[in-house]
């Protein structure tokens, strides 16, 4: 499988997907969609991967680039690709199939629990009904149309959804280290105020044998998507 992935941030680390690919013998390449966005990259690719960003899905006027950016994804949707969304990405994802993107209520930014639905989705498959994941994200939006809600969390009403088979957007991070987190600290650590869903540095910390599982339930969607691919062919 040749998978792309979009990465919004220098010190997003890349070890969950990296690692996957690598055990599985998967093509991986990373890449900065501010840097270049090329549309031949669709007709080499079987999964797109947009991983998440500080900035918002509505902000194009700061970032120029983001335009670009969905009509790449917009047509990798179209064309049938497998696409998932990851934070960031997820937002965008609802964007582009008509659901605006706003301030959610509440900002969750530390160690959730993610419930499930009952909504089944083969991407989710020996998933649990619920799953601690680390979050950090004040937008949301609604359920675009013609999509399945397939988790939420007490902050945010949409956690994860489906498009069809083939377009999954997770609001959650599954994928970040502890290491990833200790940078977002040094970035933005004006963002942890006393508030419901917000934890503490000191919190976070705590739970940072989270993130073991939650990479091995993050590989566990990729291999999922990558058997269900094979069975489709």
């Amino acid at each position: 499988m040749n998978m792309l992935a979009f990465r919004h941030f220098e010190f997003d680390d890349d070890y969950a997907l990296r690692s996957w690919a690598s055990l599985r013998g998967h093509r991986l390449e990373m890449r900065d969609p501010s840097v270049e966005i090329n549309t031949a990259w669709l007709d080499e690719i079987d999964l797109l991967v947009i991983c998440g960003g500080p900035m918002s899905v509505y902000e194009e006027e700061r970032f120029v680039w983001l335009a670009h950016e969905k009509q790449f994804v917009k047509q990798a949707i179209k064309r049938g690709k497998k696409v998932l969304g990851i934070c960031f990405g997820a937002q965008m994802i609802a964007e582009l199939l008509g659901s605006p993107v706003y301030r959610n209520a509440y900002k969750e930014i530390g160690w959730h629990t993610i419930n499930r639905t009952g909504e089944q989705h083969p991407w989710l498959d020996g998933l649990p009904e619920q799953l601690v994941s680390f979050q950090w994200h004040g937008d949301t939006f609604d359920l675009p149309a013609e999509t399945r809600l397939l988790a939420y969390s007490e902050a945010c009403k949409v956690q994860a959804f489906a498009y069809r088979e083939h377009v999954l957007g997770l609001q959650f991070h599954l994928e970040t280290t502890p290491a990833c987190i200790e940078s977002m600290f040094a970035h933005w650590s004006s963002e942890l105020i006393d508030a419901p869903y917000i934890q503490t540095e000191e919190q976070i910390r705590r739970q940072f044998g989270q993130s073991e599982h939650s990479i091995k339930a993050l590989h566990r969607i990729l291999d999922q998507i990558t058997t269900y691919a094979e069975a489709a062919c």
